[in-house]
C-alpha cells in the first residue's frame, strides 16, 4: 500500500466493508446467502445441495472484513455447518454437552481407524463433520501435550523407581550414569511420532494453501517455529548418540557426570530446543480456546498485545545495544581484574568462599553480551549500584558509568516501559470495544479451517496411507468442457440475479431512510423558501387591508430544491402529466427568471381545495380510473376482458337503437309542405298534429325528454371533448332532417311579435318542449354569426 494515500485507501476499504455488510441486511433466505457466499468466478461451480465451498467468505477473511464475517446471517450459516451431524447438541445443557464432547474425545482413535478403512461408512462419514473433526484433532493434540509432560518429567524412570525391585532400581541408576548420548525413552518416542505427523500436516497445508497465504496466519508462524525447535532437538539428539557411540568404539569413556560436560554439549542443546518447543506447544492451546465465548476475547487481546511487544522491542533493542556498548567500553578492564581475583586458585575453580562479590560482579561487564544482559535485568531492578564498585576503578570512570546507567534507566524505565504499557492498554481498549466482532472473526477462521475435506485425520493417524485417496484419484471423472461452461454460466446468472435483488433492496432502503430521516441543505432551503413565501403572503394581506407595506422586488429567485424535483417525478409518475417543454432545463439552470414552479403549483392546488372545501385524493382517482390487470395474463382475465368488450358494444348498440326509436321526426314531405305554407297555416297544421298525438294513448313522446336534456345550440358551450359519452344527450347528426326550415324562420321574423310568439309556442309543442310561461326570459333570436358557430359545432359532432 502506498504510504502517501494510506488514509484514503483505509477509508475506501471501510466503505466497501460497510456496503458489503449492508447487503447482508437485505438477504431474505438461506438460498440467497449461500449463493452469495459460495460464488467463485475463477474456481469450481457450486449448485444448491453441494458441499459449500464458501469462497466469498474465505476472500473476506483474507482481506480481514471483520464486520462482514461477524454479521448474524453469516454466523448463523457457519454455525449450521459447524454443528452439522449433531442434532440437538446446542439445545443441551452444559453438562450434557461436556459428556458428549468427552465421549467423542475418548473415541477419537476408533473414529480415525474406521475412517482410514471405511471412509464412506456411518462412523467414517460422522468423522467428516466439522465439529467432530475438531474434537478429534483437539483430543489428539491433548494426548500429545500429555506425552510432552511425561517426557519432561521422565515418567519411565519415576515409575520404575517407585514400583520396581532392587534389580530394576540398580538398572535405573546405570541409566542415569549413561545419560550422555542415551537413546530416547517411551514417552520421547511417542513425541517423535507425533512431531513427524505434525510436520507432515504442516507440509500438506503449505502445499495446499501456498506460502503466501500460509505466512499470513500468525498461528502458522508459531507452528513453524515450534517444528524448528523439535527438528533441532531430533537432529542434535541423534548427533549426541552418534558421538557417544563413536567415543565408545574408540575405547574412550563417553559417560561422565553432567557437571563435567562441555558448554555446547549436544545433549544440552537438544534439551534446550526440546524445552522451547514444549513451551510453544502448550501455548498453542490458546488457539483452541478461541471457540469459547469467554476465553476467546482474552486470547485475541493477548495476541494483539504480543504484536505491540514485538513493535516495542525494536526500539528497546536499539537503546539496549547503544548503552551496552558504552558501558562495556568503560568497564571491561576492571571486570577482568575482578575475574582474576575470583579465579586465583591453582585448580582454576572460582573461590566463592573468600571472593563471593568478585565472582558475581565480573560477569556483568565482561563483554557486550553480558553487559546487555545486565542492562536488561536492570529494567526489573535486579542490578544495584554496588556492581559499579570494581577493583581499581577510578572516580571519573565510575561517575561516567553511573551517569550512563542513570540515563539508561530514565529512557528505558520511565519512557519506554510506560509507552509499552500505554500501547498494551490501547490495544486492549480497542479489542474490548469490539470484542464480539473480533471474537467472531477469530472463531470463524478456526471454523473454516475444519470445513475442508483434505485434512480429516489428526496426527499421527495422518501418516497412515488412506485407500480413499488412491481410489478417489482412479475414479475421478473428467467433465466435458461444454458441461463446465454451462455450469459456469448457470452459476453466474444465479449469482447476478441474487446480487441485483440485494442491490435493489439496498437502494430502496437507503432512499427511504434519506427521505424519512435525512436533513440536508435542500431541507434548509425549503424552510427558507416557506418563510419567504409566508412573508409575501402577509404583505399581500396587509396591502389588501389598506395598510402601508414596503415595496418588494417581484423577480426574487426561488431555488428549486431536491424535494421539488422529487415532487416533479412523483407527479409525472402518478398523474401521467407530460413534461412541459424546457421546464426541466429551466429548473436545473438557476437563471434570473427561475421560479419555484412546483411550489407555486402546490400552493395553487391547496388554495383551490380550500375554496371548494373538498379534498380529493388524486392517486385514488387515478387508481379508480385505471384498469389494473395481470401483466402475465390468464384465461379468466382474457375471458372477462372479451365479455366486457361485448357488453360495451351491446350497450352502445342498444342505446343507439332506443334513440332512433325515440326520435319520431315528421316525414320529409311534411317538412317541405310546412316550409311552403304561410306562417298561420303552418301553425294550424302543427296544432292539429299535436291534438292527434294527444288523442292517441299509445304514442309516447320520448322526444320531449330527450330534447329537454339537450341544450339549445345557442346556449350550448363548446366542449373540450370531441365525442360525448352520454347516450341521452346526443345531438342529431347533420344527415337527419331538420324540423324547422330556414324559410319558416324567416317568415316568423316578418310576423308580428304576438304571431311570432304563437308560432314559437306551437313549434315548441310540436318538438315536445315546454312552452314558455309568463315571467320566463325570452331568448333572443340567433344572429347569423351564432348560426354559423352552431353549424360548425354540429359538423364537428
Amino acid at each position: 500500500m502506498e504510504t502517501e494515500f494510506r488514509a484514503e485507501y483505509n477509508e475506501m476499504r471501510a466503505k466497501v466493508q460497510v456496503f458489503a455488510t449492508s447487503l447482508l441486511h437485505h438477504v431474505r433466505s438461506s438460498f440467497e446467502l449461500e449463493v452469495m457466499l459460495n460464488y467463485d468466478p475463477t474456481g469450481d461451480t457450486w449448485d444448491p445441495g453441494d458441499h459449500q465451498t464458501l469462497d466469498r467468505l474465505r476472500l473476506a477473511i483474507k482481506y480481514k472484513q471483520k464486520q462482514f464475517i461477524a454479521h448474524p446471517n453469516v454466523q448463523q450459516l457457519l454455525a449450521a455447518i459447524w454443528y452439522e451431524g449433531l442434532p440437538g447438541f446446542r439445545r443441551k445443557g452444559l453438562i450434557g454437552q461436556a459428556l458428549q464432547v468427552a465421549k467423542m474425545g475418548m473415541m477419537f482413535p476408533v473414529y480415525c481407524s474406521v475412517y482410514i478403512m471405511a471412509p464412506n461408512s456411518t462412523m467414517g462419514s460422522f468423522m467428516k463433520k466439522p465439529f467432530v473433526k475438531f474434537i478429534c484433532h483437539s483430543s489428539s493434540y491433548g494426548f500429545f501435550l500429555m506425552l510432552l509432560g511425561a517426557a519432561s518429567q521422565r515418567v519411565e524412570i519415576l515409575f520404575l523407581e517407585i514400583f520396581g525391585n532392587e534389580w530394576i532400581r540398580s538398572m535405573v541408576q546405570e541409566w542415569k550414569r549413561k545419560e550422555r548420548g542415551a537413546w530416547p525413552g517411551l514417552a520421547e518416542y511417542g513425541v517423535i511420532i507425533y512431531v513427524v505427523g505434525i510436520i507432515w500436516g504442516e507440509i500438506t497445508s503449505l502445499y495446499n494453501e501456498g506460502i503466501e497465504e500460509y505466512a499470513t496466519d500468525l498461528w502458522n508462524i508459531l507452528d513453524f517455529i515450534t517444528n524448528i525447535f523439535y527438528v533441532i532437538w531430533l537432529v542434535v539428539r541423534i548427533s549426541a548418540c552418534y558421538i557417544t557411540w563413536r567415543e565408545e568404539r574408540q575405547g574412550l569413556n563417553p559417560w561422565y557426570p553432567r557437571e563435567q560436560w562441555d558448554m555446547f554439549e549436544p545433549m544440552l542443546i537438544s534439551e534446550g530446543a526440546f524445552a522451547a518447543g514444549m513451551i510453544f506447544s502448550f501455548l498453542k492451546l490458546v488457539h483452541i480456546f478461541s471457540v469459547n465465548p469467554h476465553l476467546g476475547p482474552l486470547q485475541i487481546s493477548l495476541g494483539r498485545m504480543i504484536i505491540d511487544i514485538i513493535k516495542f522491542f525494536f526500539i528497546y533493542t536499539l537503546v539496549l545495544f547503544a548503552f551496552g556498548c558504552g558501558l562495556n567500553q568503560l568497564l571491561w578492564y576492571y571486570a577482568e581484574l575482578e575475574k582474576d581475583k575470583c579465579y586465583h586458585l591453582p585448580s582454576g575453580l572460582p573461590d566463592f568462599e573468600n571472593n563471593d562479590k568478585a565472582c558475581t560482579i565480573w560477569r556483568r561487564y565482561a563483554n557486550l553480551f553480558e553487559t546487555s544482559q545486565s542492562l536488561f535485568w536492570a529494567s526489573f531492578g535486579l542490578v544495584d549500584l554496588v556492581s559499579f564498585d570494581l577493583t581499581g576503578i577510578k572516580g571519573f570512570t565510575r561517575f561516567w558509568a553511573l551517569l550512563m546507567f542513570g540515563s539508561y534507566s530514565v529512557i528505558n524505565i520511565i519512557v519506554l516501559l510506560n509507552m509499552l504499557i500505554a500501547m498494551m492498554s490501547n490495544s486492549y481498549q480497542i479489542i474490548a470495544e469490539r470484542a464480539d466482532t473480533e471474537w467472531k472473526f477469530a472463531r470463524s477462521k478456526l471454523w473454516m479451517s475444519y470445513f475442508e475435506d483434505d485434512d480429516d485425520l489428526p496426527p499421527p493417524f495422518n501418516l497412515m496411507p488412506q485407500p480413499k485417496k488412491f481410489f478417489g484419484k482412479c475414479r475421478e471423472k473428467q467433465r466435458s468442457k461444454s458441461f463446465i461452461n454451462k455450469s459456469v454460466e448457470r452459476c453466474k446468472a444465479r449469482y447476478n440475479l441474487v446480487m441485483k435483488l440485494l442491490i435493489r433492496r439496498y437502494v430502496t432502503a437507503e432512499q427511504r431512510n434519506r427521505d424519512d430521516f435525512g436533513v440536508s441543505e435542500d431541507d434548509v432551503m425549503e424552510i427558507r423558501q416557506d418563510i419567504s413565501s409566508l412573508r409575501y403572503e402577509l404583505i399581500d394581506i396587509l396591502r389588501q387591508n389598506g395598510m402601508s407595506t414596503p415595496k418588494i422586488a417581484t423577480d426574487e429567485v426561488l431555488l428549486a430544491g431536491k424535494k421539488c424535483k422529487l415532487m416533479e417525478r412523483r407527479i409525472l409518475k402518478d398523474f401521467q402529466i407530460g413534461l412541459m417543454g424546457g421546464l426541466a432545463k429551466n429548473m436545473e439552470t438557476f437563471g434570473k427568471d427561475t421560479k419555484d414552479v412546483f411550489g407555486q403549483l402546490a400552493r395553487a392546488i391547496a388554495k383551490k381545495t380550500t375554496l371548494k372545501r373538498k379534498s380529493k385524493d388524486w392517486n385514488e382517482l387515478v387508481r379508480k380510473n385505471t384498469g389494473t390487470q395481470d401483466q402475465i395474463g390468464s384465461i379468466d382475465v382474457e375471458e372477462k376482458a372479451r365479455q366486457r368488450r361485448q357488453s360495451l358494444r351491446r350497450r352502445s348498440q342498444d342505446g343507439d337503437g332506443k334513440q332512433r326509436k325515440a326520435r319520431k321526426f315528421p316525414p320529409l314531405s311534411e317538412v317541405i309542405k310546412l316550409g311552403q305554407m304561410e306562417s298561420a297555416a303552418a301553425a294550424a297544421h302543427i296544432t292539429l298534429k299535436l291534438d292527434q298525438d294527444k288523442t292517441d294513448p299509445k304514442s309516447p313522446s320520448p322526444n320531449k325528454t330527450a330534447l329537454q336534456k339537450q341544450p339549445s345550440p345557442s346556449t350550448q358551450k363548446p366542449s373540450s371533448s370531441p365525442v360525448s359519452t352520454d347516450a341521452t344527450t346526443t345531438l342529431p347528426s347533420s344527415k337527419e332532417p331538420a324540423v324547422i326550415s330556414p324559410s319558416s324562420t324567416a317568415d316568423t321574423k316578418n310576423q308580428s311579435p304576438n304571431a311570432a310568439s304563437d308560432v314559437k309556442t306551437t313549434e315548441a309543442k310540436f318538438m315536445g318542449a315546454k312552452p314558455a310561461q309568463k315571467g320566463d326570459s325570452v331568448k333572443k333570436p340567433e344572429t347569423v354569426h351564432q348560426k354559423e358557430e352552431t353549424k360548425k359545432e354540429r359538423k364537428k359532432v
